[in-house]
């Protein structure tokens, strides 16, 4: 396997092989990077077989940092040179992605102040597409995007607050994650419309961006915005997955080959066994219109309109993205108020028509426009763009973005829309389409539950258990020091008797459960069956179903069936010899 070192070296061959040079704002020196490596490289060895080790589960990922987020040294642009400052603090996100072991190459270009799904707008240059110089992009984050897309990085920050971190995703046949608003941090990001914006993460595959997503998310008191999981966070699907996608009226956008391609992705869904409904997504298109079209865009000025007044005319600040955020400086605060609480509205209609889905399937973008096109309509290429992206963070939702195929001649990527918090459901059904094995959830704060009974999969209750989100971990047994025995309950349970001589190992399953589910299932829980302390083979100790002692005194022993689906199955071949 390769050093820190090695991968590094490798990294800078690809860039003068590429020659892209509009893909970054600031490039760090080779040996600079080179000299982090081997530091990276002492700490690993001293961390060797220690817990320090745990803590560095990055090391050595190579990472491009979008330019309107700060890394210490380097100067933040948000692709305006006179704009530039240097930071002596790194924004949390790269603080943290260093403390796990990444290795910043550089500040990649983007749309100037984050305005733009085109990777155009930039006075560095127009960021071409990896694939197709002829075409775009795809902004704000283009240059993230092209880094992981030519191989440069292992992943790359970018931000989202109209579509930036899933546009340029879908036009290159990438990952792109955008966490539920304020799980990453903004301290150090330049706001674009600050309620709405997020930090987001580019990866070549769904394991190594989340894996990413996993270090950077998490609450910081510099950020009053951000947000920690809550209790009762989702930790899965349901069990099979219910899966919303727009009707034949909601695809119209598209060109026919880009709905065929979006169909086969729904297929995919289909064939995993999810249960696929067709709903309207009017509301959430219409409500995407207010990002732009609305006073919302009062946002954008606040963020930096005080900035592009003073330098009006100093031929370093994109005209298209100028005028969108000059012209918002005269909007009355009565509108805004007034479409904010048309969102309001909005947000309660989109959590009614996600209400009972897992999650809605979504094309990310529409068409694949060349930099002739954006040059020519450089507005309505753009809006085309967002138009299944710009509900998402005005509406509170997480969103992965994955790629599902081709369309007329080009990447074509598909989004799994969910509620807020509910980020490991999308990236476990984005799995599903992308055929990626699931890892470990996200956030790691569930509590592991082992079941015994009616509770496993396949039997009447385990419902019970996907329905709150819970996720399942393993197939595993006790230690010796249990008994089992049948209880006389409707449905028929086993009752789990920790004893001091006489045990054998029980077959069971371990399910990973939120804190607030946890407690849901204990306020529930029907006489005689308890919840407590059951030791597992390998020696760790989880909460598990057991059942009061008298309670097991008129109960048979199946013991010696190692596990209850033994025994029911024992009792299927007695029924069949009658």
């Amino acid at each position: 396997m390769p050093t820190p070192t090695e991968r590094v070296r490798a990294a800078y061959r690809r860039i003068a092989e590429a020659d892209r040079p509009e893909v970054w704002i600031t490039l760090r020196p080779e040996e600079e990077v080179v000299a982090e490596a081997g530091a990276l490289e002492e700490r690993l060895a001293a961390a060797a077989g220690t817990p320090e080790a745990e803590r560095i589960p990055l090391a050595g990922t190579l990472v491009a940092v979008k330019d309107n987020i700060d890394v210490a040294g380097l100067p933040t642009t948000a692709a305006h040179p006179g704009f530039a400052r240097t930071p002596d603090v790194s924004a949390t996100a790269v603080e943290r992605l260093v403390a796990a072991g990444g290795l910043v190459l550089g500040k990649t270009n983007m749309d100037q102040f984050a305005t733009g799904l085109v990777g155009t707008r930039s006075p560095y240059g127009a960021v071409r597409n990896a694939l197709d110089p002829a075409r775009i992009s795809g902004g704000s984050s283009s240059g993230s995007a092209v880094a992981v897309a030519l191989g440069i990085v292992d992943v790359a920050l970018g931000t989202d607050t109209a579509g930036s971190g899933r546009v340029p995703a879908a036009l290159h046949g990438i990952v792109g994650l955008k966490p539920t608003l304020g799980l990453v941090p903004n301290t150090g990001v330049v706001p674009a419309a600050r309620p709405y914006d997020t930090v987001t993460v580019f990866a070549p595959d769904l394991a190594t961006g989340q894996r990413a997503l996993a270090v950077v998310t998490g609450p910081d008191p510099r950020d009053p915005a951000s947000r920690g999981w809550p209790a009762d966070v989702r930790l899965a699907p349901r069990d099979p997955a219910r899966i919303a996608v727009p009707t034949e009226e909601g695809l119209a956008p598209l060109s026919e080959a880009e709905r065929d391609t979006f169909q086969r992705a729904v297929d995919r869904f289909a064939e995993a066994g999810a249960v696929v409904e067709r709903v309207d997504v009017a509301p959430l298109l219409e409500a995407a219109r207010l990002l732009y079209d609305g006073a919302i865009v009062a946002e954008r000025h606040a963020a930096v309109g005080e900035f592009l007044e003073a330098h009006r005319g100093d031929g370093r600040s994109d005209p298209t993205v100028a005028g969108i955020i000059l012209a918002a400086a005269d909007l009355p605060a009565s509108r805004l108020a007034a479409d904010q609480h048309r969102l309001a509205g909005y947000r309660a209609t989109a959590r009614a028509l996600l209400s009972g889905f897992d999650g809605l399937l979504v094309p990310t973008t529409v068409g694949h426009p060349t930099l002739d096109e954006v040059a020519a309509d450089p507005v309505g290429t753009n809006s085309r763009l967002g138009t299944y992206t710009n509900f998402v963070n005005l509406l509170d939702l997480a969103a992965v973005a994955v790629p599902a195929g081709t369309a007329d001649g080009h990447p074509f990527g598909v989004t799994v829309v969910t509620d807020a918090f509910d980020d490991q459901v999308a990236l476990d059904l984005a799995g599903l389409l992308t055929g990626a094995e699931p890892g470990p959830a996200l956030p790691a704060n569930g509590l592991e539950l082992a079941v015994f009974g009616a509770h496993l999969r396949g039997q009447p209750l385990n419902h019970q258990l996907t329905d709150l989100g819970a996720r399942f971990v393993e197939a595993t047994t006790t230690s010796g020091d249990h008994r089992m025995v049948a209880l006389r309950t409707t449905p028929p349970k086993p009752g789990l008797l920790r004893v001091d001589s006489g045990g054998s190992a029980l077959r069971c399953e371990v399910w990973e459960i939120s804190p607030a589910g946890l407690g849901a299932f204990l306020a529930a829980l029907p006489a005689p069956m308890t919840l407590g302390a059951v030791t597992l083979a390998d020696g760790r100790t989880v909460v598990g179903f057991g059942c009061e002692p008298a309670a097991a005194v008129g109960g048979e022993d199946i013991t010696h069936h190692g596990g209850w689906i033994a025994y029911l199955e024992s009792l299927e071949s007695l029924e069949s010899l009658g």
